[in-house]
C-alpha cells in the first residue's frame, strides 16, 4: 500500500508541478493518438460501409478478415510496420523509422479494423424497412449511405471510442517502429515500460494514473457527445 501510496503523490506532485518531460511525453501521446484514431476513421468508416451494404463474392471471408484484425496483436503490427519502414524495406526511402510518423501508421493500422468491423456491424443492424423506405423517396447512392450513416451516429461513436481505447492503450507497435526515443518518439505507455525496468515504481504508478486520466478524459467527451445527441441526461 506504501508503494501505491507513494506512486498516487508522485502523480499529482508531477501533475501539480508541470514537470516538463511528463508534459511533453502527454501532448505526444494525445497528438498520436488523436492522429491514429482520425486516419482509421478516414480508412475505417469508408471500407465498412460497402462491406456492409453491398453484396459480393467473397464477402464472408472478407468480413471474417476484418473482424480477425480487431484482435490483431499490435506487436506483430508493429513488426510487419518496422519491415516495411525499415533501410532496406520497401518504404525505407522515406525515413520514418522510429519517428511519430511510424507510431501513427501502426497504431492506424490496429484501429482501421476495429472501426470497420463496428461500422459494418451497425450498419447491418439498421431496419429493413428503412433501407427501402430511403429508396423509395428517390435518394441516390451517396443520399442512401449518408442517411444510413447518420441512423446509426450512436454506433459509429461507440467505434471512435473504442478506436481510441486501443490506439492509446497500446505499447507494442509504439515501441516496435518507435524505438522509445526520450523526447522524439517516448509515449505514456513505452515510458511506464521503461521505469518498470529501473525498478523506479512510484513513477510507474504516476505515470499509469496520468494515463488512465487522459484516456478517460478523451473518451468522456465522446461519451457526452454521444448521450447528448441520443437526448439523455
Amino acid at each position: 500500500m506504501e508503494m501505491i501510496w507513494q506512486g498516487i503523490i508522485a502523480a499529482i506532485h508531477l501533475l501539480l508541478t508541470g514537470d516538463p518531460e511528463v508534459i511533453d511525453i502527454t501532448l505526444l501521446t494525445l497528438k498520436i493518438s488523436i492522429t491514429g484514431t482520425l486516419i482509421s476513421l478516414l480508412i475505417g468508416i469508408p471500407f465498412g460501409t460497402p462491406l456492409a451494404l453491398k453484396p459480393f463474392p467473397g464477402r464472408r471471408f472478407v468480413l471474417s478478415v476484418v473482424n480477425t484484425g480487431m484482435g490483431l496483436p499490435p506487436v506483430v503490427v508493429g513488426l510487419w510496420v518496422s519491415i516495411f519502414l525499415w533501410r532496406s524495406g520497401p518504404f525505407g526511402f522515406l525515413n520514418i523509422m522510429y519517428t511519430p510518423t511510424a507510431i501513427i501508421i501502426a497504431q492506424a493500422i490496429i484501429a482501421s479494423p476495429i472501426i470497420a468491423a463496428l461500422t459494418c456491424a451497425a450498419l447491418q443492424q439498421t431496419d429493413p424497412k428503412l433501407r427501402l423506405q430511403i429508396r423509395a423517396l428517390g435518394a441516390n447512392r451517396l443520399q442512401y449511405t449518408w442517411l444510413l450513416l447518420k441512423e446509426v451516429r450512436f454506433s459509429l461513436l461507440a467505434a471512435i471510442i473504442a478506436g481510441f481505447g486501443a490506439i492509446v492503450s497500446e505499447i507494442g507497435a509504439s515501441m516496435a517502429v518507435g524505438g522509445n526515443i526520450k523526447g522524439q518518439t517516448r509515449v505514456l505507455t513505452t515510458a511506464t515500460v521503461l521505469e518498470v525496468s529501473k525498478g523506479n515504481f512510484d513513477i510507474v504508478i504516476a505515470l499509469s494514473i496520468i494515463l488512465c486520466l487522459l484516456a478517460y478524459r478523451a473518451t468522456l467527451g465522446l461519451t457526452l457527445l454521444q448521450q447528448k445527441q441520443q437526448g439523455g441526461p
